[in-house]
């Protein structure tokens, strides 16, 4: 176990840098954002005294040094836009896009663990048909396009649910539903497959020749042996939705991180910028790895050599 942490440990760091690595240069291909913070009739010697204050001056190898010395100190710089440490503003953000991810993969995992067993065990009945009808339909939908029309069904026609901002608990459901619809159809399709390969295997067909009832089938055998696939795609969606769900936070006005580095890249502020892609690399290997320590306990037969 502990060669194989260490060896994942590494290679997540690998990809830490090559994540800050390619935001870094990819972020300046926009270019020099001094002009958007100085007055228009500032004189070119206060607009170079800006530049060189922010390090725009200096050439970028010079630039990237700088930015890889501060990062392994856990330092992205201050705000350009707000002069404020930039991981801070990410970590004060981090909360929010926490409660919309907790409430999102809930309504995930309720609604399509149960869709696409039951798909499964029901083959080819109205109910597989209809409910893999419905998975299809949640993943042809554009997430921006689903929460426009939620808005505008139950925030502005009906006035049941706030339509933006966060305010109670109620505002959390119509982001949440908007996020979790694409997953929650891809999930239970997943299931459905998986479900369907463990049903057809000899195990299973020897534990219903042993006499046992059907729900033990189901859960102690068939449900343990496809579930790490699922357990794949969930942790795959939980790094994403901690990550920040950028464009359902920026329809909802909803204060997390996704909203925050919109703001930064239409701002060019890129500390901040970099500061986000440094959480969201971290929360994925983090995730994946977590992943991968599950499939010991999901699955006996996996050694971790």
């Amino acid at each position: 176990m502990t060669p194989f942490l260490v060896r994942r440990s590494g290679q997540g760091l690998l990809v830490l840098l090559l994540a800050l690595t390619a935001v870094f240069f990819l972020v300046r291909l926009s270019g020099d954002p001094t002009l958007l913070y100085v007055p228009e009739d500032s004189t070119q010697q206060e607009i170079a005294q800006l530049r060189h204050a922010f390090g725009f001056d200096q050439p970028p190898w010079q630039q990237y040094a700088r930015f890889v010395a501060g990062a392994v100190r856990g330092n992205f710089g201050n705000s350009i836009r707000y002069d404020r440490p930039a991981l801070s503003m990410v970590f004060e953000r981090l909360p929010q896009t926490a409660e919309l991810a907790a409430v999102t993969l809930a309504i995930i995992i309720v609604a399509a663990v149960p869709l696409g067993v039951l798909a499964a065990v029901r083959r080819n009945s109205w109910w597989d048909t209809g409910s893999m009808l419905v998975a299809m339909v949640g993943q042809s939908m554009p997430s921006y396009w689903l929460g426009i029309m939620l808005i505008l069904l139950f925030a502005v026609r009906l006035g049941w649910l706030p339509a933006a901002g966060r305010t109670d608990l109620s505002s959390v459901i119509l982001p949440a539903v908007t996020l979790s619809t694409y997953s929650a159809a891809r999930l239970a399709r997943v299931v459905r497959s998986e479900m369907l390969d463990v049903l057809g295997s000899e195990f299973v067909r020897t534990a219903q020749a042993k006499g046992l009832s059907r729900m033990a089938v189901l859960g102690k055998h068939a449900m343990r042996n496809a579930l790490i696939p699922v357990v794949t795609l969930l942790g795959l969606e939980t790094g994403f939705l901690l990550g920040g769900a950028i464009i359902v936070e920026t329809v909802f006005a909803w204060p997390g991180i996704g909203n925050l580095v919109i703001q930064a890249v239409n701002n060019r502020d890129y500390p901040v910028v970099q500061a986000d892609a440094f959480l969201m690399a971290g929360i994925f290997v983090l995730a994946n790895l977590g992943i991968d320590l599950l499939y010991g306990v999901l699955d006996p037969r996996v050694r971790y050599e």
